[in-house]
């Protein structure tokens, strides 16, 4: 194989994850109406926002942590249940 089947090769393959990444693109990427929910998300389960000494997405600690949120249906948010109480729009204690 050259360098020209090479680069071929990885196009094709960057190609397809793209690809397949625009397959699994979250709702909110879909064009549903998303808003962020806190303390919602199950550990390691939140989209993003999991407080100090996190990266981000899938990070959160614990189950209904409060600095964490998910994105859900507009709307829905503050009608979640959770053992800990219900999805909030804003950070809350936990």
């Amino acid at each position: 194989m050259n360098r020209r089947d090479i680069h071929r090769i990885a196009t094709l393959a960057l190609a397809a994850g793209i690809t397949a990444g625009i397959q699994a693109a979250p709702a909110a990427a879909q064009g549903k109406a998303m808003e962020k929910c806190y303390g919602v998300a199950k550990a390691g389960e939140n989209d993003c926002a999991a407080g100090p000494g996190t990266s981000c997405s899938g990070t959160s600690t614990r189950d209904y942590q409060g600095n964490a949120w998910k994105l859900v249906e507009k709307g829905s948010c503050e009608k979640i249940e959770t053992p800990k109480g219900k999805g909030s729009l804003t950070p809350i204690e936990r």
